[in-house]
């Protein structure tokens, strides 16, 4: 029992960083019905600029993110303004086109200054460990990221409950056009959800700056992991996505250990196979 306790913690708190991971995607399809599929590009970019800040200041990558989350805040909310508002009316097809292009535009941004080359947030963390029992030893680095995922997981839902903003976000995905004749701006209210997806994408991606190595185009495998996070989760289900990135994890380091660390990903995407014929909407889906 002992051999699989290890994967089950550690897949728990692996699982941790990929609901923060998905966070974001699952926010934007819920309140604007869209795929934002530029969500893992704006973590990479996330993960760079943390980069330039940890180099050019010297500070610690989660220190960096005083620093990189308004910007993304901001990169976020422009997007919103700028592109995705003007489409908003005409369907899917034409905000997955313009979030297909952005995120080519930023892969190859990122490809053209920072290089190919392998990057990390270097940090003590990814080298320490936490002793359970005297039995095995835990990652620092997965403890910090599923503290920081439920962090964040909290403060979004609180956010969204008690604030005027999370209600007037809650409105304009509820229904829009009674949103807009109680007088919310529904494209202001748009970018500030745009704006706060992106800030989930900086933490995801600083986190996944310190845990892994990343490059340009890494945006694409982050991007699968978000959808494959929600979908288990649920589509539009903070809580649901949280929880789904808890089953992708556990599901890829069990696989792991019963099949070889080549089948992760496999065990993984069976396991949501099997979510999905038993629950098509998502674990906790159903709005």
């Amino acid at each position: 029992m002992i051999e699989y306790l290890e994967p089950l913690i550690n897949g728990i708190l692996l699982g941790g960083l990929y609901g923060v991971v998905g966070i974001g995607l699952s926010m934007v399809f819920g309140i604007m019905r869209q795929v934002n599929l530029a969500h893992g590009e704006l973590m990479i970019l996330s993960s760079y600029l943390s980069l330039v800040f940890l180099q050019v200041l010297g500070l610690h990558p989660l220190v960096t993110l005083i620093l990189v989350a308004p910007l993304m805040f901001f990169i976020g909310y422009l997007i919103q303004i700028l592109l995705f508002n003007r489409v908003m009316q005409r369907g899917m097809e034409p905000f997955l086109m313009i979030s297909f292009g952005l995120s080519i535009i930023i892969q190859n941004a990122l490809l053209l200054i920072f290089t190919p080359d392998a990057r990390s947030l270097e940090t003590a963390m990814v080298i320490k460990g936490v002793d359970v029992f005297g039995l095995f030893n835990i990652p620092l680095i997965y403890l910090v990221n599923f503290t920081v995922g439920a962090l964040v997981l909290t403060a979004l839902h609180q956010f969204m409950k008690r604030t005027y903003m999370g209600w007037a976000i809650n409105a304009s995905a509820d229904n829009e056009t009674a949103a807009k004749l109680m007088g919310i701006n529904v494209n202001k209210v748009y970018a500030y959800a745009l704006g706060i997806a992106a800030v989930t994408a900086a933490i995801s991606g600083v986190l996944v700056g310190m845990s892994f190595t990343f490059y340009p185009h890494s945006g694409t495998q982050y991007l699968i992991i978000a959808f494959g996070v929600v979908i288990i989760g649920g589509l539009g289900s903070l809580p649901g996505t949280f929880l789904g990135g808890l089953v992708l994890g556990v599901s890829q380091l069990f696989g792991g250990r019963i099949l070889g660390p080549g089948f992760q990903l496999l065990s993984g995407y069976i396991i949501l196979l099997i979510i999905l014929t038993v629950r098509p909407q998502g674990i906790l889906g159903g709005r």
